[in-house]
């Protein structure tokens, strides 16, 4: 049997590092969460929090780009991608902190791992 807090609180952790994702570091802790503890509902959130860290940065290439290419006409994506990236981490903080038995799982996203 697991402990329910720390449970959360790894998970937490995992999913919460996303805030931080434009400085490339952020995704060592669900790295390092994923290889260093046992728990598999943990182990499924790091990953989870990998791959969307991956999406987000890819997104962020993709929305980049085309604010560039149209001179800034796109500027509203920009916003857009903000909100997903912020209001999505948020879900899954809230998901991980109340129902610490189940891992969350983000919408809309491709998984690599």
């Amino acid at each position: 049997m697991y402990d329910t807090e720390e449970r959360k609180l790894l998970s937490a952790l995992c999913h919460g590092s996303v805030f931080f994702s434009t400085s490339f570091v952020s995704v060592v802790l669900p790295l390092a969460i994923l290889f260093i503890i046992n728990d598999s509902v943990v182990k499924s959130n790091a990953k989870e929090a990998i791959n969307f860290h991956l999406n987000v940065w890819f997104y962020g290439v993709m929305i980049t780009a085309l604010i560039w290419v149209t001179l800034g006409l796109l500027f509203p994506l920009a916003w857009l991608g903000f909100l997903l990236h912020w209001g999505l981490t948020i879900w899954a903080l809230f998901y991980v902190l109340t129902k610490a038995e189940k891992s969350f799982r983000y919408p809309f996203i491709f998984r690599l791992l």
